[in-house]
């Protein structure tokens, strides 16, 4: 019974690999042949659709979570963490369990912070956010150091009267480096005066991230600082940073069983309203550029519909020297996949080399509208053309690198063979409706 069964598999899988072979040899034969004409035209079109799709694609979404990722690269590094906890005392306690635990943690820094209303040398006013952080944040945190880019003066927090203030900021205030700005308005506990002229600091630096609110809210002052201005009431935060942010979940339930009195937050539940519009944004970038492979999978459709069309003669033949349906189907089918194959590949290969090299791609950008607004300027108004300059937003666009990543590229390539390979096997159903005897009588 053994032998028996063992036979019966050998002869299937040899009909198997013998019918893939003959559908490998007809659809071979069947591209040869419609390398000239009308055909071969459409198939390169067709091929040019996906190829344009991927490479659309993954360009739109590289460029969109270069943005993005600046945004949340500098949330996460300098305003929410990816885990902050309260109600631990013992700051070095919890950094040796921290070291301890499977999920890799990058660092640790403890803070404080407070809302005030501060008022510039020359009386403007605006409110922000005071955080009180340790004096070698800069190269204690590697993240931090890497999202602060310093616009004048240096992040030095060593005075006890220092102050460093976010760009946006420095300019409501009307404040720059060595002025003196007062912290008027001040959230505490009940030790803390809530309006006082004499909390005086002085500007040590200005900072600049790629995020506009951190810029225009955040202030640093050093720990000690911080613990005399906020009062006794004043809870300490402790920032961890993880090696892997989609961790944060697994870190949490740690801390909680090991610290029960603590209080714990995810970067998911800190920003959730604006990394929420973010995905929402993406999502619906995405599906409006998907539309392009709706429209290259209706065009295949088409095409694949007349040439079973025309092909009907030879398809007849087929079926009257043995292949089945499904396997005469399988040919076109397989057509369908080698036309979206050889577009997706060079459309991946096209995206992956305009995303690595997208600074020059905008800055390229920028000359074509420069020179096509200067030679338009020069027919119609001379005179004004020597005021003419480069649009300074390419030159910020082209600062910002594009990001890829991996399972979306992989993703976006698969589907662009998908999207042919789904419109091929819908347009050969057609075969199964022919009826090989009135083909053969006809023709």
């Amino acid at each position: 019974m053994a032998a028996k069964a063992t036979g019966e598999n050998l002869m299937t899988g040899r009909k198997i690999f013998s019918s893939l072979k003959w559908i490998y040899y007809v659809s071979r034969r069947f591209s040869k042949v419609d390398r000239k004409g009308r055909t071969a035209v459409t198939s390169a079109l067709a091929s040019l659709g996906v190829g344009f799709g991927v490479l659309a694609l993954i360009v739109v979404i590289g460029v969109m979570n270069g943005f993005q990722m600046e945004f949340i690269d500098a949330i996460m590094e300098i305003s929410s963490y990816h885990v902050r906890v309260e109600n631990i005392d013992d700051y070095e306690g919890f950094s040796a369990w921290c070291r301890e635990q499977k999920v890799q943690v990058r660092g640790s820094t403890s803070f404080y912070e407070a809302q005030a209303l501060v008022v510039g040398p020359s009386g403007s006013e605006s409110a922000a956010l005071i955080r009180a952080i340790g004096k070698d944040v800069m190269t204690d945190d590697p993240g931090f150091a890497s999202e602060v880019h310093m616009v004048s003066g240096s992040f030095d927090l060593s005075a006890p009267d220092s102050i460093v203030l976010g760009s946006e900021l420095a300019r409501l205030l009307k404040a720059r480096v060595g002025d003196s700005i007062n912290i008027f308005a001040l959230s505490g506990s009940s030790d803390v005066s809530l309006f006082s002229s004499d909390r005086n600091f002085t500007v040590a630096g200005i900072f600049h991230c790629g995020y506009s609110d951190i810029n225009a809210s955040f202030s640093f002052i050093n720990t000690e600082a911080g613990q005399a201005n906020f009062g006794k009431g004043a809870k300490k935060v402790i920032g961890v940073k993880l090696a892997d942010s989609s961790r944060d979940t697994l870190f949490i339930s740690g801390v909680e069983k090991a610290f029960p009195s603590a209080k714990v937050e995810s970067w998911r539940n800190f920003n959730r309203s604006f990394f929420g519009a973010l995905r929402v944004e993406k999502n619906i970038i995405m599906l409006l550029v998907l539309l392009i492979f709706v429209v290259v999978a209706v065009n295949i459709y088409n095409a694949m519909r007349r040439m079973v069309y025309e092909r009907r003669e030879e398809i007849a033949v087929l079926s009257a020297l043995g292949g089945t349906k499904p396997q005469v189907q399988a040919v076109f089918i397989v057509k369908g996949f080698t036309t979206g194959f050889f577009g997706a590949v060079p459309g991946l290969i096209a995206g992956l080399l305009l995303c690595a090299n997208m600074g020059s791609v905008f800055m390229f950008l920028s000359k074509i509208q420069f020179y096509a607004t200067y030679f338009f300027m020069m027919v119609a108004n001379p005179s004004n053309a020597a005021y003419l300059s480069e649009n300074p937003m390419f030159r910020i666009y082209a600062s910002i690198p594009a990001r890829t990543v991996f399972s979306e590229v992989i993703s976006i390539f698969f589907f662009g063979i998908f999207s042919s390979l789904a419109s091929s096997w819908l347009a050969g159903r057609e075969i199964l409706k022919l009826n090989v005897s009135e083909v053969l009588r006809d023709e």
